[in-house]
């Protein structure tokens, strides 16, 4: 599929170039439209060379919510969510979603994925906490079952190694992550049982505090004043486990505790950087020095970008946005410590890359910027994957 698309692709670049000298012998062109001709041409060789990188280097979305929006489907839709089909975009007041699918991740390029099991906070008592353990293991259950439905499309995978061998099989690799640590609730035999079941890495936290730590959200502020004793606990659990510990979301105190006492490098599965946006979801500079120290990796989001439209309230970001995050996130934490990780249906979208079909176009951006195929590679998978091997190395994996 991936040929064929490059094939088509190349034919239709080809049959416009093809017609420019003919056109400018015909006397059809002004200097300027010469000069604007040129500018095409070059235009053309920026976009070859974009989706030819793009087309042969792995790449992975290291946070999709799609796992919730297959959940809730047959609720606004009446029908099971398809991982086979290609859907388009749905928007609920405001809220864009079923931006993912198989189709149209192969259109896009995107080789692997994580999926991620959701819980939103709720009650942290024995009730609440039974709830969300049981909505996370509904939701992995989930994930393999869409997945598993495909065999010849896709697999649910664990272990870096498979994105490579299925990229070569022309599949795509679906892994699984925990998104908010509430999904344990107080049970710390429930680390080991997610990553049994095959998760990778845990948010600790989401918008609101919870028994591991504070979150950089949680309107009643500062609980714990970081990590709480039994998130200690639980970070050494998963270093011990070999799952990436995931900062996202959490508070500054809580990410500086956890860079004090983790052993594997760690990760910001879908973070911006606050200096081009002043949102507490996103992170200082100091921390983007601090996880590159670390060895650990932040994977830019296309959420929390840029402010609202004074005007209109609307927060409307573009792929220049997305790669002007990367940029500063380079120019501080260094090449070796920048990925992507979308948030597609959990509230990331931007103009020209409304879904995952359009991931190519944050490739172009790329390499109008400068970038070329190395860096280009490691940003899009090589660091993430290097962390995620390092975090299984430490655990002696």
């Amino acid at each position: 599929m991936r040929k064929l698309k490059t094939l088509m692709y190349l034919s239709a670049v080809l049959v416009g170039i093809l017609a420019i000298p003919g056109m400018i012998l015909a006397g059809q062109f002004s200097d300027l439209d010469r000069n604007s001709m040129i500018e095409f041409k070059d235009a053309i060789k920026i976009q070859k060379k974009a989706h030819k990188i793009h087309n042969k280097i792995l790449t992975i979305d290291t946070h999709l919510d799609t796992p919730l929006i297959m959940d809730i489907y047959p609720d606004f839709f009446g029908e099971e969510f398809d991982l086979s089909q290609r859907y388009q975009n749905a928007d609920f007041q405001g809220f864009v979603f079923r931006q993912v699918d198989f189709p149209r991740m192969k259109e896009g390029g995107l080789d692997a994925g994580f999926f991620v099991a959701f819980v939103s906070q709720g009650a942290r008592d024995d009730e609440g906490n039974q709830a969300a353990i049981e909505a996370a293991l509904g939701l992995i259950d989930l994930i393999r079952e869409k997945v598993e439905a495909h065999p010849d499309l896709a697999e649910v995978v664990s272990a870096p190694k498979d994105a490579y061998r299925l990229q070569k099989e022309s599949k795509l690799a679906i892994y699984i992550g925990i998104e908010n640590g509430y999904a344990i609730g107080n049970d710390f035999s429930m680390v080991e049982s997610y990553y049994d079941l095959g998760a990778r890495y845990m948010t600790l936290s989401h918008s609101s505090n919870n028994d591991i730590c504070d979150s950089s959200t949680d309107p009643q502020g500062p609980e714990h004043g970081g990590l709480s004793p039994f998130g200690e606990e639980v970070v050494a659990e998963m270093n011990r486990l070999g799952m990436m510990v995931d900062v996202s979301h959490i508070s500054d105190a809580a990410v500086w505790d956890v860079l004090a006492i983790t052993t594997a490098p760690i990760i910001a599965s879908h973070s911006n950087a606050r200096a081009l946006y002043d949102h507490p979801r996103n992170l200082s500079d100091d921390l983007l020095n601090a996880i590159a120290e670390n060895g650990g990796v932040v994977q830019v989001n296309l959420l929390y970008l840029s402010p609202n439209d004074p005007d209109t309230g609307e927060r409307i970001s573009t792929v220049s946005d997305v790669v002007d995050h990367i940029d500063h996130s380079v120019a501080v934490a260094g090449i070796d410590h920048v990925g992507i990780g979308s948030d597609f249906d959990g509230g990331g979208v931007v103009d020209g890359c409304e879904d995952v079909s359009k991931f190519e176009a944050i490739t172009l951006e790329l390499v109008k910027r400068g970038y070329n195929k190395n860096e280009i590679r490691k940003i899009w998978s090589e660091n993430f994957m290097r962390v995620f091997r390092e975090v299984e190395d430490v655990a002696g994996r």
